[in-house]
């Protein structure tokens, strides 16, 4: 692994929310990544040789972890994203996608797919 640490980070704005640029990491394959919330909540980002293991098993392992994966579009540009969301900040989550003119489209960890919208 590889760390180029930003200092001081690059700021720049999306829609009305700041985000600062902190650092980019070079991932070998099989190198493994995990972010953390103060709340314990963890999320891995894990390198193959092909891609990315984007997020650890919906349905399993994220969950255990607190958080919970969904799919949303932008409903001006069609942009479609995959979201992580920590559970229990589900109703913040909501006021996001309305102030960035997004649409839930499914709960990916929900296994019998009653929580799919249209």
């Amino acid at each position: 692994m590889k760390l180029d640490k930003k200092d001081p980070p690059r700021t720049f704005e999306v829609k009305g929310v700041r985000l600062s640029h902190s650092a980019d990491i070079l991932l070998e394959p099989d190198e493994l990544v995990t972010f953390t919330t103060p709340s314990g909540a963890e999320y891995d980002v894990a390198r193959k040789d092909w891609g990315f293991y984007a997020t650890p098993s919906v349905n399993r392992r994220l969950t255990e972890f607190g958080l919970r994966a969904a799919l949303a579009e932008n409903t001006e540009t069609g942009a479609r994203y995959v979201l992580i969301v920590e559970r229990g900040k589900e109703s913040a989550f909501q006021r996001y996608l309305t102030d960035q003119s997004m649409q839930l489209k499914a709960w990916l960890d929900d296994s019998d797919g009653s929580a799919v919208t249209d």
